[in-house]
């Protein structure tokens, strides 16, 4: 039987994807069908280990490596793949090369196609026929990584077996299969039929090096291969944020597939980062103080330990001297060894700031707790958002959020009053926040209707409404203490996409009074209306918490 999300332990923010999540029963989160257990057992009788203390022995990956093999290669009930395309992002040195050249091999030669259902259930695999699979990079010294290990993993049952004929650059079988190396040429890759296409490093697949343009035409060529047969794997470590990478392509598409802003087409996303609260330019000099010293590096050494999943031949010690040398760029050292997508430099928060104050085990809102609201209303262009902010601890929660382009380009105006309407009728909201552009007539009503309920006004003038255009100063300050609370911990949320994606979103907008926020061009399409929200419902609950009728209030304090 399928498992359901609330039969899974709930999953921190650093794990994404299904390779390591856990059952609440015990156990391994697993695919109910897939061809990824004869795969293994392919791997173990044809390839070989290219490197280490077991060089050519039979290749063994490691549990973790298996699980996604077993995800990558899961089918439906019709024995169709659930996943066409993938990207498996991990910390420098964990082994992505190895595990794209053996996918390479078991692509060319192995049970990957879909052949029947077996007396027990379980999905049989055939040899593909004429196999075409492409190890793609954006110059050829990245080919050469996973094409040189080729030599070393192909067993001589795999020769005779397969009739290869290895060379540096191409090989092919008996049956007409091939592995080619190719790079940034999209002209000469135009019009091709593979079968598979591995992307090595698309972190570095930028517009400069023809990685945009490659990546186009391998997108056109897989959708156009027979039956719909062909693939795409994406190995890559976190990328740099603005960039404008393949790899940063791929994470935003995720991110709005979470969002619920895109439809999923069967992207499976795997990765596993250090905690978000992994220190690296916290941890302080041991002359200055000792124990603070040790205490840093062995909360940064369980990070790295996180981050490292089974790759237990990445020397943690080795890794730490690395990232506490001053020659080394502290955002580069997350990004490859703790595999943290940072912020780009003006964001206003970076996701592993948000990420910690994530509580996958957060008290969902109930009946009657008193709350305050933020809101920001929108015709059509932008999105309209509500979150609400729990007083007692300060908890975030995003009640909806509107997008336009679900709605023919018009914000349902009505739902969105009922939805206030709701909340009003269900919890013990003291205050409320909302920014009266473009909503100002339902502000009205709702100061009308619920004002006398409220214990602290929006502004002097009104109980609900909150002009940010003539509160530019408010609000700023507003923006300013509410960053001050997410870097100590006094926010937690629920861990929500679409505030998440909001947060990330926002960009710092320095003016005269300090530093609110803005999206990062007035047209972007990278929306921040949430986020807005958040900081006008943490604001409320913060004049709330200062005013007389909320002095004395217990409330809980976080972290």
């Amino acid at each position: 039987m399928p498992v359901e999300e609330s039969d899974l332990v709930p999953a921190p923010s650093h794990i994404i994807g299904p390779t390591w999540r856990r059952r609440k029963s015990g156990g391994w989160y697993l695919p109910q069908r897939s061809l990824g257990w004869a795969i293994l057992n392919w791997l173990y009788k044809y390839v070989r280990q290219p490197s280490g203390p077991r060089a050519g022995e039979p290749f063994l990956p490691t549990d973790e490596q298996a699980r996604w093999i077993v995800w990558w290669y899961a089918v439906d009930s019709r024995g169709r793949f659930i996943y066409r395309k993938a990207v498996l992002r991990r910390l420098k040195g964990w082994g992505k090369d190895p595990i794209a050249a053996c996918l390479a091999l078991v692509e060319l030669c192995g049970p990957v196609e879909f052949s029947h259902f077996g007396v027990d259930g379980e999905p049989v695999g055939k040899t593909r026929s004429a196999a075409w699979v492409q190890v793609a990079a954006v110059s050829l010294d990245q080919t050469k990584n996973t094409m040189s290990l080729f030599p070393a993993m192909i067993s001589r049952e795999l020769r005779e077996d397969y009739g290869l004929d290895v060379n540096k650059t191409v090989i092919y079988t008996r049956a007409g299969g091939q592995i080619e190396a190719v790079t940034a040429s999209p002209f000469a890759l135009e019009g091709k039929r593979p079968t598979m296409v591995i992307k090595n490093e698309t972190q570095w697949w930028v517009e400069a090096n023809n990685g945009h343009a490659m990546a186009g035409v391998i997108a056109g060529n897989v959708d156009k291969a027979a039956y719909g047969g062909c693939r795409v794997l994406s190995i890559c470590n976190a990328h740099v944020p603005g960039l404008e990478s393949d790899a940063e392509r791929d994470w935003d598409a995720f991110q709005k597939v979470l969002a619920g802003q895109a439809i999923d087409t069967g992207l499976l996303y795997d990765s596993i980062e250090a905690p978000a609260d992994t220190p690296v330019s916290e941890i302080p000099p041991p002359d200055t103080d000792p124990e603070g010293f040790e205490a840093g590096v062995a909360q940064l050494r369980a990070g790295l330990e996180i981050a490292r999943g089974d790759a237990v031949w990445l020397d943690i010690e080795t890794l730490i001297a690395s990232i506490l040398d001053i020659r080394n760029p502290i955002t580069e050292s997350r990004r490859k060894f703790l595999n943290q997508v940072l912020a780009s430099e003006d964001s206003w928060i970076a996701p592993y700031e948000w990420d910690f104050c994530h509580d996958p085990g957060l008290r969902p809102l109930s009946r009657q707790d008193r709350i305050t609201l933020g809101f920001d209303g929108s015709k059509g262009r932008d999105w309209t958002a509500l979150v609400a902010c729990r007083v007692e601890d300060g908890a975030l929660f995003l009640v909806r959020a509107w997008n336009p382009d679900r709605y023919g380009g018009e914000i349902p105006r009505e739902d969105v009053a009922r939805t206030v309407e709701w909340m009003f009728g269900r919890y013990d909201v003291v205050a409320m926040r909302a920014d009266v552009r473009e909503f100002e007539s339902y502000v009205d009503q709702w100061a009308v209707k619920f004002g006398r309920r409220l214990k602290v006004k929006a502004t002097p003038k009104h109980a609900v409404g909150y002009d940010m255009r003539s509160n530019v100063k408010g609000f700023t300050l507003d923006a300013e203490r509410f960053l001050d609370a997410v870097l100590e911990g006094e926010v937690v949320h629920d861990g929500s996409p679409i505030l998440r994606q909001h947060i990330l979103n926002a960009h710092r907008r320095p003016n005269q009074h300090g530093v609110s926020i803005g999206k990062v061009t007035k047209d972007s399409d990278r929306k921040i209306d949430a986020a807005v929200c958040a900081v006008l419902a943490y604001a409320a609950r913060m004049d709330f918490l200062m005013s007389k009728k909320g002095r004395g209030r217990k409330v809980v304090i976080l972290k």
